[in-house]
């Protein structure tokens, strides 16, 4: 990066929020606290009850955790950025957003194929799940799926930290790998094949995963009795709701990264591009806080230890 040209990225979809940032800002930063208590909250029952070490709520912490980091990533800057009166960021700030960014994508399908995998061990192979899925597998898993993506995306991005930039403008509320090389003084032709490599590698494996495992439970569920599939079906209903929040995010930011939405109002395009981290860090804190009996229950149980505390300090008050 010492041959840079350019020093510093203008993100010009901030211009059209110059009359109404303030407003903005309040919003950002209620919904950053909002994600932060949530997912906080879901990440220190988990921790503290050993009840709760299991491999789907050690995903789930997994997924909450990568939730405060994926919201860390973006947030932040776009409140800083909104405080400003230029929109612009560093190359190097910019650089460092795009690997914390698409490593928080990454990472999120990698612990979405696995909590698919654990479902499929507890509702077609029951009698063998603890054999399987042990701590020893367990650990293996979260630490596959922590640095796969990382070592995946590496040997794309260290490509991007190689290029040197000529132009300067960002259409984006934040940097994204696509349009960070857009702006470079030249595109190596190799740089679009490693990166079509890339989504084969970080997307193929996991989307197999989660399609053999749901294609056996719906096979398994047809033997089942009605109450039985609906009780196994049940817990499923988080993974998948997770699934297609993701989904959804995913074709957002891919159908601006790739084509052209400039025939889409100013706000529809902010709300796309900012779904994909935003949505699922509120929805899956409450989705498995709800969804998942075990977490709801010992939830429950922390919020009742509170309100007696709380009780009495109110009766003390009123009395003295």
């Amino acid at each position: 990066m010492d041959n840079t040209t350019v020093l510093t990225f203008t993100m010009t979809a901030y211009a059209v929020m110059k009359n109404y940032k303030s407003g903005i800002f309040t919003v950002f930063l209620l919904l950053y606290l909002l994600i932060l208590m949530l997912n906080l909250v879901i990440l220190m029952l988990i921790h503290q009850t050993k009840e709760l070490h299991q491999p789907m709520n050690v995903f789930t912490f997994l997924l909450c955790l990568n939730q405060v980091y994926g919201s860390t990533a973006l947030l932040p800057a776009v409140m800083a950025l909104l405080l400003s009166t230029t929109y612009e960021m560093p190359v190097k700030c910019c650089l460092t957003q795009v690997y914390f960014l698409h490593t928080y994508a990454s990472l999120e399908f990698c612990v979405l194929a696995l909590m698919a995998y654990d479902r499929y061990l507890a509702i077609c192979r029951p009698l063998h799940y603890h054999t399987i899925m042990s701590h020893s597998t367990m650990r293996k898993l979260v630490t596959l799926s922590v640095v796969y993506p990382n070592v995946a995306f590496l040997c794309y991005y260290s490509l991007t930290l190689q290029l040197t930039f000529c132009r300067r403008f960002i259409p984006k509320l934040y940097c994204v790998n696509m349009e960070v090389v857009k702006n470079s003084c030249s595109i190596p032709a190799h740089i679009n094949i490693v990166g079509l490599l890339l989504i084969l590698v970080l997307i193929l494996p996991q989307l197999l995963m989660i399609i053999f495992s749901y294609v056996q439970i719906s096979q398994v569920c047809r033997n089942l009795t009605r109450e039985s599939q609906r009780r196994a079906l049940k817990t499923c209903v988080p993974h998948l709701l997770s699934l297609l929040n993701y989904t959804i995010g995913g074709i957002f930011e891919i159908s601006q990264t790739r084509f052209s939405m400039t025939h889409m109002v100013a706000e529809a395009r902010i709300f796309m591009s900012l779904y994909f981290v935003i949505l699922p860090s509120i929805s899956n804190p409450v989705l498995y806080g709800l969804g998942t009996q075990l977490i709801r229950v010992n939830l429950l149980k922390l919020l009742m230890r509170h309100k007696i505390p709380l009780t009495k300090l109110s009766k003390t008050v009123r009395q003295s």
